[in-house]
């Protein structure tokens, strides 16, 4: 049904979750997965303390490291599991466009997702990622509560 799934997450309690679930699914379908988490660039004025706390070199190192070490753990769930994996990691301030992005890039066939995340004051003006995921994608969205 599905050769090639791509999972979003960015470390919250609601996306591990989510790719807790959508591993098994990926596994019982016999699906390659695509793990992505999108790194938000550094903004001289927010409200995330990582950002407030230093520089945009300091904030790209450490931005970096936590979402290689983000996607290390959920690959090996996934591997664990006898799945074949890959990562993406990108900056983007658009989150939702990314993920679409991404699934289009790499030929993914659905795109399988948390309903909850990110909590920013952004998603709250604008609505939620996971809404403008299923605006927008062409592609299947499968999401998880």
């Amino acid at each position: 049904m599905f050769s090639n799934i791509l999972l979003p997450t960015d470390g919250s309690p609601t996306a591990q979750s989510a790719v807790d679930k959508a591993v098994e699914f990926a596994r019982d379908c016999g699906a390659t997965v695509t793990f992505m988490t999108v790194i938000e660039p550094f903004h001289l004025f927010s409200i995330d303390s990582k950002q407030l706390s230093g520089n945009p070199e300091d904030y790209g190192k450490l931005a970096h490291a936590e979402a290689s070490q983000l996607l290390a753990e959920v690959e090996a769930k996934a591997r664990h599991q006898g799945l074949i994996c890959r990562s993406v990691a990108i900056e983007d301030e658009e989150v939702d466009a990314a993920i679409i992005r991404v699934a289009l890039e790499n030929g993914c066939d659905l795109i399988a997702m948390a309903s909850h995340g990110r909590g920013s004051v952004g998603s709250l003006l604008l609505g939620s990622v996971t809404a403008k995921v299923l605006s927008h994608s062409r592609i299947p969205v499968l999401v998880y509560r």
